[in-house]
């Protein structure tokens, strides 16, 4: 039983060694992902658009 209370003590000491990040911080992450997946996603559709253009007029003659 004491080594759960040793591990339940050490855990808070732990977490109270944590710095959570503000709303500020959250929310420009949360923006900086939206930019990037949106970037990645363009770029993919680009290619697809691309190699679907290359395959179709490769089969018609």
């Amino acid at each position: 039983m004491s080594k759960i209370i040793d591990f339940i003590k050490s855990s808070k000491t732990e977490l109270d060694k944590v710095i959570f990040p503000t709303k500020i911080q959250v929310k420009q992450a949360f923006i900086a992902v939206l930019i990037v997946v949106a970037v990645i996603a363009a770029y993919l559709a680009l290619v697809d658009l691309l190699m679907s253009a290359i395959v179709s007029s490769s089969l018609k003659g």
